[in-house]
């Protein structure tokens, strides 16, 4: 086989594999397009896992374009409800001040136990506009993402090896479920995020390396790479 014929059968799954690589660079640079670059990247990717039998990758990018639709949204907009009841919370504390009724430690300490996101400091306005910023993981959310990421990936690996023709269907179990929960993170700019997708590219690299993916193998490559340029980037950001 010839290098154009090699390129002429695998062309989507190289555009797939070009809009994935702007997909991360977007992601570290806090930009929102990323978002929708990562729904076209998500329909391509539909159609590559598909044909390679990874059926639970496949189900993740149907994941992606809902998520990405969320997160587009969120870091848009996402921020203004609870930077308003934020406002008003804040308004109440100080009303309160100006009678005497709450003094400048218990300020201070509402302040950091706030129930509403935006009282721990994660949106930020830019130009007239309330925006995420970029927080770390509470131990209460990540026990949760991390029970919800262990029924996934048990759900999954017993429908793909009893229901589907999956070749591997532990490890594409473990990348789907893990990546299900690094993308609602990242919609929420949980910094953390990035350790999972390290763990995600890693595993991944391999697998589709067995599957003769390769063009996705360099992409998921480039994605590991990146993604501690990620960490890095987005440490800057705390």
């Amino acid at each position: 086989m010839t290098l154009s014929d090699w390129l002429s059968s695998n062309w989507i799954e190289i555009f797939g594999a070009i809009t994935g690589i702007i997909y991360v660079f977007l992601e570290i640079r806090q930009n929102i397009w990323l978002w929708p670059v990562g729904i076209l990247t998500s329909a391509v990717y539909i159609i590559v896992f598909f044909t390679s039998k990874f059926y639970a990758d496949m189900s993740l990018q149907g994941y992606y374009l809902v998520i990405s639709f969320l997160g587009w949204y969120w870091w848009l907009r996402g921020g203004v409800h609870r930077a308003q009841s934020s406002g008003l919370r804040a308004q109440g504390v100080e009303q309160q001040d100006k009678e005497g009724g709450v003094g400048d430690g218990e300020k201070g300490m509402l302040d950091n136990n706030s129930p509403f996101e935006g009282g721990r400091g994660d949106v930020i306005k830019d130009e007239g506009h309330v925006r995420l910023k970029v927080t770390r993981l509470n131990w209460q959310t990540g026990t949760i993402l991390a029970i919800i990421f262990l029924i996934l990936y048990l759900l999954m690996w017993f429908i793909l090896s009893r229901l589907t023709d999956s070749p591997v269907p532990e490890w594409d179990s473990f990348i789907t479920s893990l990546s299900i929960v690094a993308t609602w993170m990242l919609a929420r700019k949980i910094y953390e995020h990035w350790y999972l997708w390290i763990a995600v590219n890693s595993v991944s690299s391999v697998i589709f390396l067995t599957r003769g993916l390769y063009p996705t193998v360099i992409l998921y490559l480039v994605y590991l790479v990146m993604s501690f340029a990620g960490l890095r980037k987005w440490k800057s950001s705390l």
